[in-house]
């Protein structure tokens, strides 16, 4: 084993990050393992709202790499065009009647960087999109975004996994916490809850939310802004909605079989109290008060019934920008933690596997390096 050549590489984390990773770096010869404490996407990838934009602002760099990750998606899309778990059916957002809507200045910043943007009244919502309740647009009216869509990252993780195997890749579940092992200064490994090892020229950390304190039992640290998620998703209901729709008191996405996943911070702020024990409760009235505002804003006001609720943390680094790239300190550790994670999902297994296997750093990850939280 040398510092310039990886021929193994062991992955914490079975959310998208991490088996896009994965894959990538399988396709370029590397045998690769990859082990996760529960069933695969077991963590945010399975409840996450995973809308494909790169809408409102945001830094020159983040919105390159973003456009990039929907562009990987196209590529997909046209390899399963009837998929039910990828579409590209546009994003309609609104903001709230008062002094915090940005609705102008948005879509001029969108028009200026060249993104696909309409700005419509409520009259003109029927003719650009279905399924949505003009009533509920603000009089500043609202955003759409034609090329955005959205997937199902589950299943999308499931697909990738498939070629993953057939590649030769090693799939590894239900092992617990795991750990990196680091050894004279490198990390050589992987450490499960159960005591099971695995050893690689490369160790990925992706796991989420649990990125920066893990990043931070190595002496490493990463800004972290995490907050509590909560994802309702419906049971089947026959619809006409198919963007993205984020208001003020909601979001919306489509979701495979006629079902639709609902979140919102407020619901999470007020309806999630995580214990000493790291377990949660969950207030049913404010998710039922989630369900009403969601038909408020859906043509019709249907009634809409609760099939699950996802709770965790949402990944959010404390900047806001992505953490990709190797930790310099520590050689053959690497990190993958962003908010954004389906958008990005498979632009940053790609480039993270680039500067895994070819031991060169990719300008697209330039500013997103784990080394700029060490001045802070």
């Amino acid at each position: 084993m040398t510092d310039n050549i990886v021929t193994s590489a062991v992955i914490i984390g079975g959310g998208i990050f991490g088996v896009s990773t994965g894959l990538q770096l399988a396709r370029r010869g590397i045998g690769v393992t990859i082990v996760n404490d529960g069933p695969p996407a077991n963590g945010a990838s399975g409840r996450s709202l995973s809308w494909l934009n790169s809408a409102r602002m945001r830094s020159e760099a983040y919105h390159r790499l973003r456009m990039a990750g929907i562009d990987r998606y196209r590529t997909l899309s046209a390899r399963f065009p009837n998929a039910n778990w990828l579409r590209f059916e546009g994003g309609l957002t609104w903001d709230a009647d008062d002094e915090s809507n940005g609705v102008d200045a948005a879509y001029r910043h969108e028009v200026s960087l060249g993104y696909d943007t309409r700005h419509l009244a409520a009259e003109d919502i029927a003719a650009a999109t279905p399924g949505v309740d003009a009533r509920a647009i603000t009089p500043q009216g609202a955003i759409f975004n034609p090329g955005e869509g959205w997937v199902d990252l589950p299943t999308l993780i499931g697909l990738l996994l498939e070629e993953f195997a057939a590649l030769g890749g090693r799939l590894v579940t239900d092992q617990g916490a795991a750990r990196v092992v680091i050894e004279g200064g490198r990390a050589v490994g992987a450490e499960t809850a159960t005591g099971s090892r695995f050893l690689a020229d490369a160790i990925v950390l992706a796991t989420g939310p649990a990125v920066p304190r893990m990043a931070g039992e190595a002496g490493q640290a990463i800004g972290d802004g995490t907050p509590v998620a909560l994802l309702v998703q419906t049971r089947p209901l026959a619809h006409s909605l198919r963007a993205v729709l984020n208001t003020p008191r909601v979001a919306i996405r489509p979701a495979p079989g006629n079902t639709f996943s609902l979140d919102a911070d407020w619901a999470a702020d007020e309806g999630v109290t995580i214990r000493k024990d790291g377990s949660h409760e969950i207030d049913e009235a404010v998710v039922e008060a989630l369900l009403a505002e969601a038909s408020k804003v859906m043509e019709g006001n249907p009634r809409l019934e609760i099939a699950s609720i996802g709770v965790g943390g949402k990944p959010i680094p404390g900047d806001g920008e992505p953490v990709v790239g190797a930790i310099k300190a520590i050689p053959g550790y690497y990190v993958a933690f962003s908010h954004s994670g389906a958008t990005l999902g498979l632009i940053v297994g790609e480039l993270l596997a680039y500067e895994i296997a070819t031991s060169r750093q990719h300008p697209m990850l330039a500013t997103f390096r784990p080394e700029r939280f060490l001045s802070q």
